[in-house]
């Protein structure tokens, strides 16, 4: 590419930013650093109605957890600041001028009540109101109001706003990258309006000064844009701007059913659908990726995969790898259904890359947080080491190792009416005293003693192994049963086995 590659992620601050939007993101970030490209972040918060304190920091904070942070931005200024739409507001209405003065856009003074009526007149007629070429002539604006009566209703205080006037009789020939050659008549647009009464722009007269401004050279956004397409290719040619190239990303869809992901499908079935927690004014409170115990990583590489392929059969992608690989031809033009389990099974696979010792970190402030002694010798560690492979999240390796840190109280009902037979405490007892004896407590050596002496007494293996575990865990659960033995040490796995011998007895 011979200019340098620009993309701006551009959300409205109306809210936690949904996982479309993080992936959206995540493309534009991919591609930008694939061609040596600068990620901008613009903050289009000109509907002040809808704003919501707090949405902002929610979408920078995020982004920086996901290791895709912006290179422009709020309170990253580079030489287009500033990056907040509410900061630029005075910028648009000279655009909006000059657009009329071209004769491509036009003063409307039509009211709220007038345009309900015309619509009410269409409706009873079965027709659909749309504001452009067959019908503007007949409507209050400036086209068909002299120079000085427009000027008169202007300078009385009339409110207006500013559309945009659409060709007639013209077939559009647009392009996206994803989806190919687009053909759009022209006489089934609307004239659109680009500057509101209040002062403020509208998003679509916004976006397009602000993506020339900026020198945007890829506006890579979601599906339901594709619509304004026409529109703003429109704009630039009315402008004689250089149009930057389009591409529309499919819609995340629902895991069951039709239609879009919303919030309502991950509190049905249990998963999030924002990055990090939400909370509301009114005190509710949304789980987010982060908060569920996801890594980031996991995330990234879930969302990636949610229409685009490589084309190949690589699924585990780190990030430098997806910028590598990744290209806006690859992505789909259907809409991808979002899988939770795949999103766990993408989250089992990164926990079990990371190193022992940080997740062992992760799991001692886990303890901490259920109030749980970890000043015992027991070594976390290794305890993490021999459960990890089993677990996805950090709070998995509790639910399949709390006994090492919490003595069975009792023993599980069906298990125990199996394993524990009238000889079982004469055998447990035997147990007791041949790891008693031994100085090397590893669980190699464990093995080797106790496997030795059932051989030898040619008695059953679970006639001692099944009760063995038992007195250990409780339960018929968790690793090899000499390494929880070793993890235990010589005190407490002997002091768990003469409970149980006590019990059966």
């Amino acid at each position: 590419m011979s200019e340098k590659v620009r993309v701006r992620f551009a959300p409205s601050p109306t809210g936690p930013l949904h996982i479309g939007g993080v992936r959206t993101a995540l493309y534009n970030y991919l591609f930008a650093k694939k061609h040596g490209g600068d990620f901008l972040l613009r903050i289009e918060d000109t509907d002040q109605n809808r704003y919501v304190e707090g949405a902002e920091q929610y979408i920078i904070e995020a982004l920086n957890w996901l290791n895709i942070p912006y290179d422009e931005g709020p309170n990253k200024e580079g030489n287009c600041a500033p990056y907040r739409q509410s900061e630029r507001k005075e910028l648009y209405k000279q655009y909006a001028d000059a657009l009329i003065e071209s004769g491509n856009a036009y003063y409307a003074f039509d009211t709220s009540e007038e345009l309900d009526a015309h619509r009410k007149d269409h409706e009873e007629k079965g027709k659909t109101f749309i504001y452009n070429w067959h019908n503007r002539l007949k409507l209050n604006n400036s086209l068909v109001l002299s120079g000085e009566e427009t000027q008169q209703k202007i300078d009385n205080g009339d409110e207006y706003v500013i559309r945009f006037k659409s060709p007639e009789n013209e077939m559009l020939m647009l392009h996206d990258i994803i989806r190919g050659g687009i053909e759009v008549d022209s006489n089934i647009l609307d004239d659109k309006v680009l500057f509101k009464s209040d002062g403020m722009p509208t998003y679509h007269l916004a976006n397009i000064v602000d993506d020339h401004l900026m020198n945007i050279t890829h506006v890579i956004r979601g599906e339901e844009w594709l619509p304004s397409l026409a529109l703003h290719v429109l704009l630039y040619r009315a402008f004689g701007w250089k149009a930057p190239e389009f591409a529309h990303l499919p819609l995340i869809l629902k895991p069951t059913g039709n239609g879009k992901l919303s919030k309502r499908d991950g509190d049905k079935m249990g998963f999030p659908v924002f990055p990090l927690q939400w909370k509301t004014a009114e005190g509710d409170i949304f789980t987010g990726y982060r908060e569920d115990g996801y890594l980031p990583e996991a995330v990234v590489n879930m969302l990636a995969f949610l229409g685009w392929n490589p084309g190949t059969e690589q699924e585990i992608f780190s990030l430098e790898e997806l910028v590598e690989a990744f290209e806006l031809e690859r992505v789909h033009k259907a809409g991808a259904k979002f899988d939770p389990e795949k999103t766990k099974w993408f989250q089992n696979q990164y926990l079990q890359q990371v190193d022992d010792a940080t997740l062992s970190e992760d799991f001692i402030q886990f303890l901490k947080e259920k109030r749980v002694s970890t000043d015992s010798d027991l070594d976390i560690t290794k305890i993490v080491s021999i459960l990890k492979e089993r677990a996805t999240f950090v709070n998995d390796l509790w639910e399949q190792g709390s006994f090492f840190f919490e003595a069975p109280s009792n023993y599980d009902k069906k298990a125990s009416a199996k394993a524990f037979k009238e000889e079982t405490p004469e055998l447990l007892r035997k147990v007791v005293d041949i790891i008693e004896n031994e100085e090397d407590f590893s669980a190699e050596n464990l093995s080797e003693k106790v496997k030795g002496w059932i051989t030898s007494e040619n008695i059953g293996f679970g006639k001692v192994m099944m009760p063995l575990r038992l007195s250990l865990v409780g339960e018929m659960k968790g690793p090899d049963v000499f390494e929880i033995l070793s993890i235990l040490g010589k005190e407490e796995g002997v002091a768990r086995i003469n409970k149980a011998i006590e019990t059966i007895a």
